[in-house]
């Protein structure tokens, strides 16, 4: 009787200790290429790396509002000397000056005096063209982050849709090994039946148990490739560990191809546009390098207190305004416009190279996708050949009427044309994603 109660323990704490169905559950994310993407973009770290350099050039907007706005400066100093020039210009600010007794003979050897000295400075920008160009840079660096963010998100996209149509493709191809693996050994276990019977050779045999151990470790292969694509995925998708991806859709072949004028890059696409907006940036770089050359006017006002014991106390104020002008900078102003230059002309030709290159990529792209689709239809045959030799084959096989290398030739070769469907659909499907990407639409 105890044996059955501690039985019954035991299988109680089991059954809580087991995860629910719903914890269950939790371990597989069944996913839809839109879906997978959607999580991407929120969840991807290399997303949210871009968008903080977009709150970075934020900050330097934010920043660049000092060339127009006011600079207010509290200061607190404290100073002790007998030097007889500040002994005396001190006193004169703490308006503790006594003709009698400071201008006599010991005013050579003054006393030591300390101050406490409160300083309030105010700095208001009157006239800096070059610190208003800076604030138009500002604002255009958001922009072209914000474009480059854009391209991020897109590339992103783009590893999305590969490692997720890789996974699709190690899965139809481990379904498609396993039918042959089923297959095999039917064909291995009457090969096993006809040997013990005397009616086949050995070698014939072990050539049925070669090819199942071949794809046994095709299968293994294949398994390998399917959990790196998960894995790739994980990271793309920041999935906690333990998370197994289940893709929901399909290696589908669209029914017409896109035209090369549906998908030209006429300059519209996140990062040329990104490109073209930094050509700029080097242009205004140019010209805030020449704005160093004209003036800068400020104004400025500054109220003091000065005191030696908190006690009595002097205070003075000062306004005024300054101009700066660099008449000669030893050139430096003509070396950053030269620099500029250059920049500018570098931006340039990085954006005609770029959009020349996108041309190239679209074109490429839409050959892989006719391609693609020629093979789908070429492979889709060829397994329906190689389904009806197989099965033809497999009949004669069992009645003795065709030998083992025949059903193996066969068997082998309704095998690759599966994998050759199976690859055509998953290159078409790519290449369509990567149209998209270069075409950026």
């Amino acid at each position: 009787m105890k044996v059955f109660k501690a039985l019954a323990a035991v299988l109680v704490a089991a059954s809580l200790c087991a995860p629910s169905g719903a914890e269950a559950a939790q371990k597989t994310l069944k996913l839809s290429l839109p879906d997978a993407i959607s999580m991407a973009r929120e969840n991807n770290n290399t997303i949210k790396a871009a968008k903080s350099r977009v709150e970075q050039a934020e900050g330097r907007i934010v920043q660049s509002r000092q060339s127009y706005l006011p600079s207010l400066t509290l200061s607190e100093n404290f100073v002790r000397t007998n030097d007889p020039l500040n002994v005396f210009g001190i006193k004169l600010m703490q308006t503790n000056v006594n003709p009698a007794t400071d201008f006599g003979p010991t005013l050579n050897e003054a006393d030591p005096i300390s101050d406490f000295n409160t300083s309030l400075q105010l700095m208001q920008p009157i006239f800096n063209r070059d610190g208003a160009i800076g604030r138009g840079m500002a604002k255009k660096a958001k922009v072209a982050e914000e474009f480059m963010t854009a391209r991020t998100e897109e590339t992103i996209d783009l590893y999305v849709s590969k490692a997720y149509y890789g996974l699709m493709l190690a899965q139809y191809n481990i379904v498609a090994v396993d039918k042959s693996i089923a297959t095999m050994k039917r064909h291995s276990a009457e090969a096993e039946k006809a040997f013990r019977a005397g009616m086949l050779p050995k070698s014939d045999k072990l050539s049925t148990e070669v090819r199942l151990a071949e794809l046994r470790e095709q299968k293994m292969m294949l398994e390998d490739g399917a959990k790196n694509a998960v894995d790739a995925l994980s990271v793309l998708l920041d999935l906690e560990e333990g998370v197994r991806v289940e893709p929901t859709g399909a290696l589908a072949v669209d029914a017409e191809i896109p035209s090369f004028a549906d998908v030209a890059v006429e300059g519209d696409r996140s990062d040329l546009r990104a490109m073209e907006t930094y050509r700029e940036l080097a242009e205004k770089q140019g010209d805030m390098a020449r704005a160093g050359r004209i003036p800068r006017l400020n104004a400025f006002a500054r109220a003091d207190n000065h005191t030696a014991d908190f006690d009595t106390d002097g205070s003075s104020w000062m306004v005024g305004m300054s101009l700066e002008w660099k008449i000669f900078d030893g050139m430096a102003i003509s070396g950053k416009v030269q620099e500029a230059k250059a920049r500018e002309r570098e931006a340039r030709y990085s954006y005609d190279a770029a959009k020349s290159n996108s041309v190239a990529e679209v074109a490429r792209a839409l050959r892989s996708m006719r391609t693609a689709k020629e093979r789908v239809g070429v492979a889709g045959q060829a397994l329906e050949e190689a389904k009806v030799s197989l099965d033809y084959i497999g009949g004669q096989y069992r009645t003795g009427k065709a030998m083992t290398f025949e059903l193996l030739m066969r068997e082998g070769a309704y095998t690759y044309a599966m994998m050759r469907l199976n690859q055509a659909k998953f290159d078409y499907c790519v290449a369509k994603s990567e149209l998209t990407y270069y075409g950026a639409k």
